[in-house]
């Protein structure tokens, strides 16, 4: 009998379900293409072996975003490692310049963009939490995820709809 087969189900009914969302925290981590989709890989390959110690005390979606956020925060970590750089906090960011041209046409797919550029500064938990929230999960369920409480990713959310409104209020300056 074939252990792997209940695993093997669980994982292509997770990949379907959760496929794009885990591009989207890929693309969030990575801005580039190759390896952006290496980080997915290595996210498809963490869920599939992480499905077979899954015993169900939460639910599948907070499992894969789990897998998901670990294995993203252990790419950043790594490459931040190899290239010398640091995450920026929320805090940190207020006071950072954005690089865009405060000029520039500010379309809904350059907004998207910043977004995403302000995001990829964050360091872990901070960007943790963004992109969870993107992904339109409510406070409870993102400290499931992260192991912070509630009211802590409440406090987060709030300080980031903050910087994030101040800088694309001010045209993209902090």
């Amino acid at each position: 009998m074939d252990l792997s087969s209940g695993q093997d189900e669980r994982y292509t009914a997770a990949a379907t379900e959760f496929g794009p969302a885990i591009a989207r925290l890929a693309r969030a981590y990575e801005a580039e293409a190759d390896p952006r989709g290496d980080l997915i890989q290595d996210i498809h390959v963490a869920l599939w072996r992480s499905l077979a110690a899954f015993d169900g005390r939460c639910s599948l979606r907070t499992w894969v975003y789990r897998v998901a956020h670990n294995t993203c925060a252990s790419h950043v970590r790594q490459r931040r490692r190899w290239r010398g750089e640091r995450g920026a906090s929320l805090e940190a960011l207020v006071t950072v310049a954005d690089a865009d041209d405060p000029e520039a046409a500010v379309g809904e797919r350059r907004a998207l963009e910043r977004l995403m550029a302000i995001i990829q500064q964050l360091g872990s938990p901070d960007r943790q939490v963004a992109l969870l929230y993107l992904e339109d999960l409510d406070a409870a369920a993102i400290g499931e995820i992260t192991g912070l409480s509630a009211g802590a990713v409440s406090v987060k959310i709030h300080r980031l709809k903050a910087v994030l409104a101040r800088r694309f209020a001010e045209g993209g300056r902090a």
